[in-house]
């Protein structure tokens, strides 16, 4: 009977020792879904690939279904990266303690967010009294929270200027409902909003840029604290390696709407979580 016991908890040892030795083959990433999902894939696949090859491991993306999603995955280490906005950073930093921001596209230093209108009487968010608008996701930092805190700083609360706010949950949603006339404006980060553009997505001819904010530190790929050091050094190496001189790698840095890759810091987001706490949405 003794003998039937070791052997049993020497399989049992022997068995959670290959799930953790299988986890740790595999580098499971996902993203804020600030696009169709689709898209987020379509985005990622060559980008995976790219890090397979040089991590040499294998890489799984992981969809959530909404933000707050993603923070929780990577506090419970159900993922090991994450591309997040600059407030799902906060979020995620505060939330977990030592989540490390590795790397941001070079323009994510001076993002903006613009605002659009197919209104053509609409000139400025004053013209907008009393009509409806529309913000991204809650958790946004470039759909929403950063426009908020700058509209609160010109003396614009949106639910007492606005005869309806709406969240859209995206930034093509947002361009989408405009152009739709469901939303008289709304604002959405400007990466997507030039993508939209180049790819004729959205009609310029009814859909404008009125106004754009001033400028805020924005996205980053970001770890969690106690994920191997050598491999979060592997991961950084990968991305700052990618070259546009190269056509393949150029090729995933469109894709990713980068130039290129730059490393950043927790100090970049310290404006972020300032302008959250003044717009009530962090205790």
């Amino acid at each position: 009977m003794f003998k039937q016991t070791l052997a049993l908890a020497a399989g049992i040892a022997l068995s959670v020792s290959a799930v953790f030795a299988h986890a740790a083959d595999v580098l499971k990433v996902s993203a804020i879904p600030d696009e169709a999902p689709t898209e987020l894939l379509r985005k990622f696949k060559p980008l995976g690939a790219y890090l397979e090859q040089e991590l040499g491991m294998k890489v799984e993306f992981v969809p959530v279904a909404d933000y707050a999603a993603v923070v929780e995955a990577l506090a419970a280490d159900r993922i090991d990266m994450a591309w997040l906005g600059g407030f799902t950073f906060v979020q995620a930093r505060l939330k977990t303690g030592n989540a490390v921001p590795l790397v941001q596209r070079e323009q994510d230093a001076e993002f903006t967010s613009k605002f659009i209108t197919s209104d053509p009487a609409v000139k400025s968010l004053q013209d907008l009294k009393g009509k409806t608008f529309a913000f991204g996701s809650v958790s946004s930092t470039s759909g929403s929270l950063m426009p908020r805190y700058f509209m609160l700083q010109d003396g614009i609360k949106p639910e007492d200027f606005f005869s309806r706010v709406a969240y859209s949950g995206a930034h093509d949603a947002t361009a989408a409902w405009v152009q739709a006339d469901k939303a008289d404006a709304g604002v959405l980060n400007a990466s997507v909003w030039q993508k939209l553009v180049d790819a004729g997505k959205v009609d310029t001819d009814k859909v404008k840029v009125f106004a754009t904010t001033p400028t805020y530190y924005d996205y980053n790929w970001t770890v969690r604290g106690n994920l191997d050091a050598d491999l979060q050094a592997k991961i950084k190496a990968a991305f700052l390696a990618l070259d546009p001189a190269k056509p393949e790698q150029k090729a995933i840095l469109d894709l990713q709407a980068a130039s290129r890759f730059i490393e950043t810091q927790p100090a970049n987001y310290e404006g972020i979580e300032e302008a959250a706490r003044a717009a009530g949405l962090l205790k």
